[in-house]
């Protein structure tokens, strides 16, 4: 008998032409329901090919939970009842740093408050070296202006020093000239009230722009400051298109210096944002260490892809376990040490236990001595250490160049 035919169901495979049978086309394998006549069903499709959340993700997640027995099942033939490891890797590595986004946070990089007088009250001068010499202990005028005008070469000489990108800390430092002045005033008034001095107007006076100075570099190239165009940096070893992009790169991470510290939560949610990219490469080559440290097993690449793709989406369930506890202890923030001990416990034991899984996982998986395990899961961890260092290194030097 041939099926009903409505606005969501039709009679014939919109694909082959096929008559219809059930929910799906026995020829072509799509699906019956037309998503562009249902809502619910476009929707329900959505999930269904990225998500694909049917019963399959819950038993796989149980499943993910006993160390190696979801690898051990994958690998045995049994992959109807489960998400396919690449599948499953892909879900929970965007999920979980798309929730890490929302839940770690940086606050503003706040300058240190300086440190109180003997009066009480605020200090704005730094100490011209380690031993805390200040104006309040020159009894003489002559050291007071001594000591002054030391503090004010130095600013000054430190203010043309600094690269455009640190302008904040230019302003800084001009607020530390104008205080030099009108602290060496005041403790001149205290010393002699009739000083001649405090009769003479300030070199700088507060309020007033200082003059303009000829901005300086974080890096110097020949004695002189770096400029991607006059002054850049040149690799002989490397074609002129490659010197001028990387000059580019290097100008654009110097501007960037006062954005990551002014800014942290922008660069550190897009470094977090490109972690996930950075497994996709880590995870075949995890792969490939596991064939070398296996090879007597003769088992095929893909096999030891399979183990990489499921330990690393179980590592990312914790983290994602991780991202949730530290949220919800966020919600409980209190400066009492003590009330911060259980989610820190938690998130311990968390991070404790994925080494234990990677351990138990790979002796289940391998099935050699605990003694062999361990020695070759030492090995592998630490290569894979090292390796993942590297490319946090070259995250965020990547994300510092093109935040």
């Amino acid at each position: 008998m041939t099926p009903s035919h409505d606005a969501v169901h039709a009679s014939a495979c919109e694909n082959c032409q096929t008559l219809l049978q059930g929910g799906f086309c026995h020829v072509c394998g799509q699906n019956a329901h037309n998503p562009l006549r249902s809502f619910g069903h476009a929707v329900e499709e959505v999930f269904e090919s990225f998500w694909h959340l049917d019963g399959r993700i819950f038993r796989t997640l149980r499943t993910l939970l006993s160390p190696g027995r979801l690898a051990n099942a994958y690998l045995a033939g049994h992959r109807a009842p489960y998400v396919a490891p690449l599948r499953l890797f892909v879900i929970l590595s965007v999920l979980t740093f798309f929730v890490a986004q929302l839940t770690l946070h940086f606050g503003e990089v706040k300058l240190p408050k300086p440190p109180p007088t003997e009066d009480g009250k605020a200090n704005l001068v730094a100490a011209p070296d380690e031993s805390g010499i200040t104006f309040s202990k020159q009894t003489t005028v002559d050291a007071v202006i001594k000591e002054r005008d030391q503090m004010l070469e130095g600013l000054v000489a430190a203010r043309t020093t600094l690269p455009p990108g640190l302008g904040f800390v230019r302003e800084r430092m001009d607020q530390n000239i104008f205080a030099t002045q009108r602290l060496a005033r005041e403790r001149i008034a205290q010393l002699q009230p009739d000083h001649p001095v405090l009769a003479q107007p300030d070199r700088y006076p507060e309020g007033q722009p200082l003059p303009e100075v000829p901005e300086g570099s974080l890096i110097s190239i020949g004695g002189k400051p770096f400029d991607a165009e006059t002054n850049p940096v040149r690799i002989d070893w490397l074609p002129d298109f490659a010197n001028r992009w990387f000059n580019k790169k290097l100008a654009r991470a110097e501007k960037n210096v006062p954005r990551v510290t002014q800014e942290p939560e922008l660069f550190f949610t897009r470094l977090i944002g490109s972690v996930p990219s950075a497994l996709f490469v880590l995870v075949p080559v995890f792969a490939l260490l596991l064939k070398f440290a296996y090879i007597e097993t003769r088992r095929v690449y893909l096999e030891h892809l399979v183990v990489a793709l499921y330990s690393h989406a179980y590592l990312c369930l914790c983290f994602l376990a991780i991202c949730l506890v530290q949220a919800i202890g966020n919600l409980f923030a209190s400066d009492n040490f003590w009330a911060a001990i259980p989610h820190r416990a938690v998130i311990i034991g968390l991070l404790a236990w994925m080494g234990v899984y990677l351990l138990w996982m790979q002796q289940r998986v391998y099935r050699q001595h605990w003694i062999i395990t361990l020695l070759k899961f030492s090995v592998l961890g630490a290569l894979y250490f090292m390796m993942l260092i590297t490319a946090l290194i070259s995250l965020v030097l990547t994300t510092w160049v093109n935040t």
